[in-house]
């Protein structure tokens, strides 16, 4: 959830400097602190959906059109991470999957080694 509360963050600050208001000036509008305006601003903090809504009752931006920005903006996110590790696992000769498939293997003890692709992407990513 950082890449949510970064990219609202960003959201928000856009549509101010967009209007070219102050912190000063939402956090008075918004009756909410003018450091705890900014923590969310640069995605420390978690906004609740009532200070949400106070903000953009402040920014005098409806909620959904913020919303809708923050979820476009995760889209972009999510699809340049989804390219950069299909080109790490090119780079580094691994299947790429885009679902999580068990490719164990049985012996005859029972036990299974082998290892799931999901993992590998899983670790790609970190």
């Amino acid at each position: 959830m950082v890449l949510f509360r970064r990219l609202l963050g960003d959201v928000l600050r856009s549509q101010r400097m967009r209007q070219g208001r102050t912190l000063r000036q939402i956090s008075a509008d918004a009756r909410v602190s003018l450091g705890y305006i900014s923590e969310i601003e640069r995605g420390q903090k978690e906004a609740s959906s009532e200070l949400l809504a106070s903000i953009c009752s402040a920014l005098d931006v409806p909620l959904s059109e913020i919303l809708s920005e923050v979820s476009d903006a995760v889209a972009l996110e999510e699809a340049a991470m989804q390219i950069a590790l299909e080109e790490a696992l090119k780079t580094a000769d691994l299947p790429i999957s885009s679902s999580r498939t068990d490719s164990r293997t049985h012996s005859g003890t029972g036990s299974s080694t082998g290892s799931r692709t999901g993992d590998v992407v899983a670790t790609a990513a970190a």
